[in-house]
Order: structure tokens, then sequence, then C-alpha cells
């Protein structure tokens, strides 16, 4: 068997899976195209620390890590089974790679449970999620997912969820996806094209070369899952892009998928 891809998910607003105006059943889309996996190691903007950390949780809770959004949300939940075996191999990998990474336990925030619930609703795939180093920058979350590269080998997706551009100042939640600011096709355009030519260099110093990053990236945290997951590919990957629009005027949903040329 080949090893599974990698993917990253733009996850949109916590209301993804009960707004009938979001582009959900795009996740089902992308879903539906990828092969299943064992377990899903799941890098999410929404779980920060120092150093890595991997949830060993057995029955990861739903958490809802998130205000004055409507009571339906609060009342959905993603009951997927751990997979704290995967979580210890990270550790282990990351550790015998030099980076200090321990094994916590730890449910899964709105960035892991709410794409997952639309990707694969059973919630029969196990998954365990991996923290992002927010104070640390993308080499350090490349270097991440390099290490984390075997674990493709025994069926496991490693999945890293953010936002490909993220400025809630700049979103009006009134917009339609045709209103959206055109600095944010000129960063998502960039960044895209730097994926498809393998420009690593580029990528991880997006913030000095993509056009608008400052503005597109007030903070790093919802850009890093990429770097984990573009790190985890092999060197040659194929790059698949699925583009679900802009919303909210400044947060386009772009998913990538990086498969084994």
């Amino acid at each position: 068997m080949s090893r599974f891809p990698t993917v990253f998910i733009s996850h949109g607003a916590p209301t993804l899976p009960i707004d009938p105006s979001m582009p959900s059943a795009g996740f089902a889309s992308l879903a539906a195209t990828l092969p299943r996996p064992r377990a899903i190691l799941m890098l999410s903007a929404h779980w920060g620390t120092g150093d890595p950390a991997a949830s060993i949780a057995e029955r990861p809770e739903t958490i809802h890590d998130f205000y004055g959004f409507p009571r339906a949300l609060y009342e959905l939940r993603y009951p997927a089974p751990g997979a704290p075996d995967v979580a210890r191999r990270a550790a282990a990998l990351l550790g015998d790679d030099g980076i200090a990474a321990a094994t916590t336990i730890h449910g899964l925030d709105h960035g892991a449970w709410v794409p997952l619930l639309l990707m694969f609703p059973d919630a029969d795939v196990p998954v365990a999620q991996l923290s992002i180093q927010p104070r640390r920058d993308p080499a350090h979350h490349f270097r991440v997912g390099r290490a984390l590269r075997e674990l493709r080998d025994d069926g496991v997706m490693i999945v890293g969820s953010g936002q490909i551009t993220h400025n809630l100042r700049m979103a009006d939640f009134s917009a339609r996806p045709e209103d959206a600011d055109p600095r944010v096709a000129e960063f998502t355009d960039w960044f895209e094209a730097r994926l498809a030519a393998r420009d690593i260099d580029a990528l991880l110093d997006y913030r000095a070369r993509a056009p608008h990053a400052a503005l597109m990236h007030p903070t790093d945290e919802h850009l890093l899952p990429v770097f984990g997951a573009l790190g985890a590919a092999a060197d040659d990957y194929r790059l698949d892009v699925q583009s679900l629009g802009t919303f909210q005027r400044a947060l386009a949903m772009t998913n990538y998928v990086f498969t084994d040329a």
C-alpha cells in the first residue's frame, strides 16, 4: 500500500456544520477522494503548547471552545475513538528527531471535530490530536511533519486544520462570496503557486515574501498546520487543491491534499 496522503483543511467558522450558507458539502466531497485511514493525526490551530504534545485520550471529549453561537452548535458531539497508539508513536518519532514532545489527555477542539464531523460523519475513524507551537516558526512545524512521515506507512492520515487566510478584523459576516477582498486571492494564489512549485524555502519565509502576509495572518497559528502537513508529505508530492470560495470577505476556504507522485 502506498503512503497515505497528508491534508490541510481550512476549517472555517465553528458554525460550518449548521450554516447552510457555508460550503459544508465540500468537506464530504473531499473525504470521498481520500483513502480511508486507519487513524487520523490532527494538528489544529486551536491547541497550542510550548513543545509538541500528543493526546492519548481513549475517548476524546468534544470541546466547544467558542462563545456566543447558536445553541444547536453546543449540542453537537463528535464521539470518535481516540488513537493513543498513534499519539505515543508520534511523540516517540519526534523525540527520536530531537524534538521535545510529551503525551497528555486532550479533547478535540473545534478545529478538529468540526471538519471531521463533515468528512467522517460516522465518527468511526480513531483520532489523535497533536498540538502546534504558536510561538515557533513555520520551519519548526515543517520539521515536526518530517519527523512524523513514517506514520503514513501505517495507515495514518496526517491532517493540518487551520485557515489559509485568517484575519477576523477584516471579516464581514454579512458579506457574500463575491464580496471577497481581492488581497485574499493575491495571497492564496501566491501560496498555491509556491506549493505547486514545491518551493519550500519561499513557503517557510512566507511572511517576508507573500503579498499581504501580515494582513492575511496577523498571527501565525492558523497557517502553521499547513507546514506540518507539508513536512510530512513526500519530497515530490502531487498537489491537489479544493477551493470552496471566500466567505465573510476575508476567510478563504481552500483545502490542500499532498499525495505521493
